[in-house]
């Protein structure tokens, strides 16, 4: 916005001093009528953190004299006091001094001006004092007014930073098996009795029955997988592998008493991944070239024919290796339930030892009380050099506001990660350090960090480039200081009182009085604070009661 002011009549005749000796008063008035003081913005502004705006002077021929030297101090007042920019000094023609020249001929001076922001100075005004200096005498020209208010609506961002917590991986669920298997003898399907008595069967057995009778657990379904060793030929192999599972399915339906109980039969043929962890984990003395032959050669007719050519270690195999792969393996999936919340929170309170890490963590996130909250934190870094636990414990004290804390625990981080570099990037924010803040968050590359970049763009006054990188709330404001008004309203998706407030806003500025009216009433009725800003916000100058 701009607006004109002519040069106050009161200063004519100071402005004499100014001109031609010959030139009489009544001239001196019109050329005084004649100057044009523009200020923009019209209505000031706060940018970056300061209140910028641009001073345009246009003064006719002979004005100014050639042997005057000229002082403009911009003022800007406020109910606070007054903020005083650098002084413009100016001189005529014949001056010898280095001070830009006004010259006689008339023209037009354009000057850059700057406040810093401080509290109060939404109600405030621009105004330019000025002292002539001429054959030896100082000349005092009347303050000229050049503008009036100040936009303060980029001070709305939010500017906390974003971040996110790292996951306590505690599971609700947790995810178990029994097992158990019976042997088979070399080429055949038959299960022998000896086998159903055995250790694994019997174990496999007590521990369904231990699973059953636990409140928490729930076995979720048994399956049956048959293998044969690999020997003899794929084919063969794999319809002896068929043979086994049938069998092993009848004597697993005898041993639970369950006929045709839904069980998954599965089989698999030659078993070549038991075959390679049998032989890594053996002392064979060519295991080291099996391996290399099962590595190289993905056929199985190959790799049998290449492992049978090992005479000496194929008849070694034969007792070392392939009893322990003609087998059915009985395997129930067992899902048992974690302790919740609640019993998590009785045990902390006298046995908090038995938490293992993603308790502790899980533990510390459902906690309000920031003090335990960090506690929880500090034992599960101690207990289990969680470096989880130690950046979750910085972002508990960005939580609560605690700077100086936050900015302590970060300094027990031990890696650098995406998450830590914006963590510390927005304990730079939070201190004002935009620039330092802005190199951690490039180098974070996280969302967080490049929605914290476009919060460093807004306090800059880079208002495309944060409503490139923001979302939401930010990506909002950024977009209404831009002047897209349309699209910051449709960017704005939360009820909250200072969502209403920019919807206010850019109601506003649209001219839709009865819409801003309404937002702000309801933005004001929910936080007294806005409540009290828009008391002196000229955004809504059009509306004020």
């Amino acid at each position: 916005m701009k607006s004109s002011y002519r040069l106050c009549f009161a200063a004519v005749a100071a402005c004499i001093a100014l001109a031609s000796c010959s030139k009489s008063v009544a001239e001196q008035m019109k050329m005084a009528q004649k100057v044009n003081i523009s200020c923009n913005p019209e209505l000031l502004e706060v940018r970056g953190g300061q209140i910028p705006a641009t001073l345009t002077v246009t003064y006719p021929k002979g004005y100014f004299n050639k042997s005057a030297v000229m002082t403009v101090t911009p003022v800007l007042v406020y109910a606070g006091g007054e903020e005083k920019a650098a002084s413009l000094v100016y001189q005529g023609e014949k001056v010898k001094d280095n001070y830009k020249v006004a010259a006689w001929a008339g023209g037009t001076l354009v000057e850059k001006v700057s406040f810093p922001w401080k509290e109060g100075m939404e109600k405030c005004y621009l105004e330019l004092r000025s002292v002539i200096r001429h054959g030896g005498r100082d000349f005092d020209i009347p303050a000229v007014k050049v503008a009036e208010g100040c936009v303060t609506t980029s001070l709305l961002a939010r500017t906390q930073g974003e971040y996110k917590y790292k996951e306590d991986g505690y599971q609700d669920i947790l995810h178990k098996s029994a097992e158990g298997q019976i042997l088979y003898d070399v080429n055949s399907a038959a299960v022998k009795n000896s086998e159903l008595k055995g250790e694994s069967v019997t174990d496999f057995q007590a521990a369904l029955e231990r699973y059953g009778n636990d409140e928490r657990a729930t076995v979720k379904g048994t399956q049956i997988v048959a293998y044969a060793s690999p020997e003899g030929g794929a084919d063969y192999n794999a319809k002896l592998s068929d043979r086994r599972a049938e069998s092993a399915g009848k004597a697993w339906e005898s041993l639970s008493g369950e006929k045709g109980s839904d069980v998954d039969l599965r089989s698999i043929g030659q078993d070549w991944e038991g075959f390679q962890a049998a032989v890594a984990a053996s002392d064979l003395e060519d295991r080291d070239l099996i391996l290399r032959v099962l590595a190289m050669y993905s056929d199985p007719a190959v790799r049998e024919s290449e492992i049978r050519n090992m005479s000496q270690v194929f008849t070694e195999m034969k007792t070392k290796v392939f009893p322990a792969l003609r087998r059915a393996r009985f395997i129930a999936d067992i899902e048992y339930r974690n302790y919740s919340d609640e019993e998590l929170a009785d045990i902390a309170q006298n046995k908090l030892y038995l938490l293992d890490e993603s308790a502790l963590l899980r533990l510390a996130t459902r906690t309000e009380d920031p003090g335990r909250k960090s506690l929880l934190y500090r034992i599960a870094a101690e207990s289990f050099n969680s470096e989880a636990a130690r950046y979750n414990n910085v972002l508990s004290s960005l939580d609560s506001g605690d700077l100086l804390m936050a900015a302590e625990k970060a300094k027990e981080l031990k890696t650098a990660d995406a998450d830590a570099l914006n963590a510390k990037g927005v304990i730079e924010l939070r201190k004002g350090n935009l620039a330092d803040a802005a190199l951690l968050f490039k180098k974070s590359g996280t969302d967080e960090a490049q929605h914290n970049l476009g919060v460093i763009d807004l306090l800059n006054g880079d208002y495309k480039a944060a409503a490139a990188k923001c979302d939401g709330y930010n990506k909002a404001l950024a977009l209404l200081l831009d002047g897209e008004y349309q699209k910051a309203d449709e960017a704005l998706t939360g009820t909250d009182a200072q969502s209403n407030y920019l919807r206010a806003v850019i109601a506003a500025r649209l001219g839709r009085d009865s819409v801003a009216r309404k937002y702000l009433d309801a933005a004001c009725e929910a936080d007294p604070a806005l409540k009290k800003r828009a008391e002196t916000d000229v955004e809504f100058a059009s509306i004020a009661n």
